[in-house]
């Protein structure tokens, strides 16, 4: 068994669109758990109730944002030290700096594809299969 059998990824965008791609491709990696919310409110929610081993999360959603979102993650104990992925595109100097100050894990460029997704996953977690 590999990692990827094990991990149980959120993703937090306010776009079904760009949420079912991620899930498509981390379905391509082999990754079968797969929690989704529609903002950063609802992640937060869901991590209360079933904790997820990596959140993928785009910046800018309604109630909570990604940097928001970030910072209540870092800020709770029991989910302090989850893997936390921001979603960046080329105009987002000012916000990837702000969440490398606030601990994030890692970026993933949009669009996604299959191999940086895996790579940037990897980077965090360590080697998938």
């Amino acid at each position: 068994m590999s990692i990827a059998d094990h991990l149980k990824v959120l993703i937090v965008d306010d776009h079904r669109t760009s949420r079912m791609l991620i899930r498509d491709a981390l379905e391509q990696l082999g990754i079968k758990q797969i929690v989704f919310a529609c903002d950063g409110e609802e992640a937060l929610k869901a991590m209360m109730q079933t904790p997820c081993h990596i959140i993928i999360s785009d910046f800018n959603m309604p109630k909570l944002d990604g940097i928001q979102l970030l910072k209540a993650i870092r800020s709770y104990g029991a989910t302090k030290k989850t893997p936390f992925i921001i979603l960046t595109s080329k105009g987002d100097r000012e916000l990837v700096m702000k969440a490398a100050q606030l601990g994030v894990n890692n970026f993933l460029a949009k669009p996604i594809t299959v191999p940086v997704l895996k790579k940037t996953i990897e980077a965090v977690v360590g080697r998938l299969q």
